[in-house]
């Protein structure tokens, strides 16, 4: 077997590669780089599925990175069980092959509970109190305190929000240098989403300084790897889940379903919270794409024209459309919305931000019903961001119960780049690049065809 790195660098795209990125650019003139063909929606949790099992969302089941699970009437996002997702992973189909094949998987998705042989995973700690404790879930369980010995406490805030930089990325960076010292798996599969956080901020703006500065970052620790990965004589492969493309606003989606009397709400303490379970229909927002749960049968007719005639949707898939793009699930929505190129879809439901409810202005992945981009940015309007978050957080520490309600509800227009659907230029997609030309394909490669080119890496 040969031993092999696998670099996930979140949001490269063949556009992106060039003299901000030697280390990289080196790496692809000395192996090869092809475009990836992912898959609809091209979003974390479905294409890393893809990647890891080569079957389309279709067969693996992560439609998005969450979906409304129907039997509990509720809307799950960013769950973590390798158990959500069918199919054979790599690591299942190198043991097959070899039994001394062993993996480690540092922060890809669906991490807890996975047969690979080591790995680590974003999960914070939420004690009783309220708060939110940085922390990373690991496996054996004994991996955590290791890790932490060594890097420190995980920064989770630096890996999503405003507060979102390459910290995060170069702490994974590091474990994963740690893991092929003191490991050596055949299979290291390493998660470094840092370009992410500029690129949905700004948009892929070459030009702008800020994501010079990102691609050069990223590029160093892609540098490390790499020098870490030749030096123990291991194949290298970098890949990407998609590409990030400039947007303009969004499409409020479930506001539309709402003003049409599809959209079921509770209100507690005077704020709506979304009812799925009471709803004839609703949204689940996912950065391009939309999966619309219609729950009334005899409505479905009018809740496709709704959708189509909105501003800033390309297309709506029924099951026929749905079969063609390969998310023909269960757990996807009897409707499938795509965005147009330069919009994408909010979770927004109410329709008086009087009436939002509390997390709407907080970080919050997991109660929000959709993916919500303004996340990464502190409101505007705050004239004192620090000052105000700081506040917030000395209340905290003195036993004050308060919320860090420091996210805009106003100004969808911040965003300035997304993802979800196929990208009209593959320049602007996602990549292959790999150490081993004679192993890549002509042209492209296929996101169901990379988990047999990673195989062929290690066998070959």
């Amino acid at each position: 077997m040969k031993q092999t790195l696998v670099i996930l660098v979140v949001g490269l795209s063949p556009s992106l590669l060039g003299a901000h990125t030697p280390n990289l650019k080196k790496l692809a003139g000395r192996g090869a780089m092809r475009p990836l063909k992912t898959v609809t929606p091209a979003v974390t949790c479905s294409a890393q599925s893809t990647l890891v099992t080569g079957l389309m969302p279709s067969g693996h089941g992560a439609v998005a990175n969450g979906w409304y699970f129907r039997d509990l009437s509720e809307v799950w996002l960013w769950r973590q069980s390798n158990r959500l997702v069918s199919g054979e992973k790599i690591w299942d189909a190198g043991k097959a092959r070899d039994p001394d094949f062993t993996c480690a998987k540092m922060f890809w998705w669906y991490n807890m509970y996975s047969t690979a042989d080591w790995s680590a995973t974003p999960r914070p700690m939420y004690p009783a109190d309220g708060r939110k404790i940085p922390d990373h879930y690991t496996y054996p369980a004994d991996l955590h305190d290791e890790l932490d010995a060594k890097l420190g406490q995980f920064p989770l805030f630096k890996f999503w929000g405003p507060a979102a930089d390459i910290t995060s990325s170069a702490w994974i960076a590091k474990s994963t240098l740690h893991m092929m010292e003191t490991r050596d798996p055949t299979l290291t599969l390493t998660y470094l989403p840092h370009l992410d956080y500029n690129l949905q901020r700004l948009g892929p703006d070459l030009e702008h300084p800020r994501i010079i500065a990102d691609l050069r970052e990223i590029d160093d620790l892609c540098g490390e790897l790499i020098a870490a990965a030749d030096a123990g004589g291991r194949d290298i492969i970098v890949v990407s889940e998609y590409g990030i493309t400039p947007v303009t606003d969004a499409v409020h989606i479930n506001r539309a379903l709402r003003q049409a009397g599809l959209i079921g709400v509770r209100v507690e303490q005077g704020r709506e919270q979304l009812d799925p379970g009471a709803s004839a229909a609703f949204a689940l927002a996912d950065h391009q794409i939309a999966h619309v749960y219609v729950q009334d049968p005899a409505r479905f007719g009018e809740v496709k024209a709704l959708v189509e005639q909105l501003d800033g949707v390309e297309q709506v898939l029924d099951e026929d459309g749905k079969r063609a793009f390969g998310l023909d699930h269960a757990n996807s929505g009897e409707l499938v919305a795509i965005s147009d190129p330069d919009r994408w879809f909010s979770y927004y439901y109410w329709l008086d931000d009087a009436r939002a409810p509390d997390y709407a202005r907080t970080v919050d992945i997991h109660r929000k019903p959709g993916y919500d981009p303004v996340e990464l940015f502190v409101d505007p309007e705050i004239g004192w961001p620090m000052g105000a978050i700081g506040w917030r957080l000395l209340k905290r520490k003195l036993g004050m119960r308060n919320l860090l309600d420091v996210i805009s509800l106003k100004d969808t227009k911040l965003v300035r780049g997304s993802h979800g659907r196929l990208t009209d230029d593959s320049a602007d997609g996602p990549l292959v690049i790999s150490s081993r030309a004679d192993l890549m394909p002509d042209d492209i490669v296929e996101a169901t065809a990379f988990k047999q080119l990673v195989l062929d890496h290690v066998f070959s």
